[in-house]
């Protein structure tokens, strides 16, 4: 993980304590959402597809686990992406990753390089998520080149590496969204 930079940051590029508090809140309640809504899960809970062309808990889990670490890779080599522009407003884009990532409409279909496919039991994906999760917390923490350099989402556009961390938080809850819509089929498996 790189943790710093070999050219000094103008101001307006560093993270305040306030956006670094608040991005540690955000991913500390998303973890435990997800964390709560995975407690005393089945077997069959775990694996229940309410259809064929919809994902388990654990297909869901997974994917979020591998966002996570795509996001942590991608956070982790800003040093070397390129300068963000400066009329970019950062705190615009930031409100949108807030509002619009969590959100469950609309759909989207996940890239083949994100989706699941290990078929790693549930409370083995809970750990894998929860050692990315601790990595992502300690990028936030550490890392000097979370604003001043973009890499750009395939579908939103130039984000900074703050932006990317709370789009994991954001991505965390769309996910436990779908989970909770799992969990509330008609036929899904009793406890």
């Amino acid at each position: 993980m790189e943790h710093s930079t070999l050219v000094e940051q103008p101001a307006s590029a560093r993270l305040t304590f306030e956006e670094r508090e608040y991005a540690a809140q955000y991913l500390a309640a998303t973890r435990n959402h997800l964390a709560e809504s995975l407690r005393g899960l089945t077997d069959a809970q775990w694996n229940f597809k309410p259809a064929p062309d919809r994902w388990s808990i654990a297909e869901n889990l997974e994917h979020i686990a591998i966002v996570e670490e795509r996001v942590q890779e991608i956070v982790g080599s800003m040093a070397q992406a390129p300068a963000d522009s400066p009329d970019r407003d950062f705190k615009k884009v930031d409100a949108f990753v807030l509002v619009a990532i969590p959100m469950r409409h609309p759909k989207f279909k996940a890239p083949e390089r994100v989706a699941p496919l290990t078929g790693m039991k549930g409370g083995e994906m809970l750990e894998r998520f929860l050692r990315a999760r601790v990595q992502t917390e300690e990028l936030l923490r550490c890392s000097t080149n979370l604003r001043g350099r973009v890499v750009p989402h395939p579908a939103f556009g130039p984000w900074d590496g703050y932006e990317w961390i709370l789009a994991a938080g954001g991505h965390c809850a769309r996910h436990t969204g779908q989970i909770l819509e799992v969990k509330s089929d008609p036929n899904y498996p009793a406890a």
